[in-house]
C-alpha cells in the first residue's frame, strides 16, 4: 500500500460491472467480498479492489473518509 494507491481509491471510479462509475472507496462490502471469493481482476484495478476489500474487512473505511476531505 502506498499513498498513491490510497489516493486512487478515493478518486478512481469502478470501470465495469454492476457498480460502474462508483468510486472504489464507496463500493459496497458485499461486492468486494464477491471479488474476494471469485477472484480479483488482473492488473491495477484488481490490486486496488483487493486493497479496498482489506480496508473494509478490517473496518478501516473511516481512514479514507478523512482523505476525501
Amino acid at each position: 500500500m502506498t499513498p498513491e494507491s490510497l489516493e486512487k481509491l478515493i478518486s478512481m471510479k469502478m470501470p465495469f460491472g454492476k457498480h460502474a462509475g462508483q468510486l472504489l472507496c464507496d463500493l459496497p462490502a458485499n461486492y468486494l467480498s464477491w471479488f474476494a471469493r471469485e477472484g480479483f481482476p488482473r492488473g491495477e484495478i484488481g490490486e486496488l479492489l483487493h486493497l479496498m476489500h482489506e480496508i473494509d474487512h478490517n473496518n478501516l473505511r473511516h481512514l479514507l473518509t478523512h482523505l476525501k476531505k
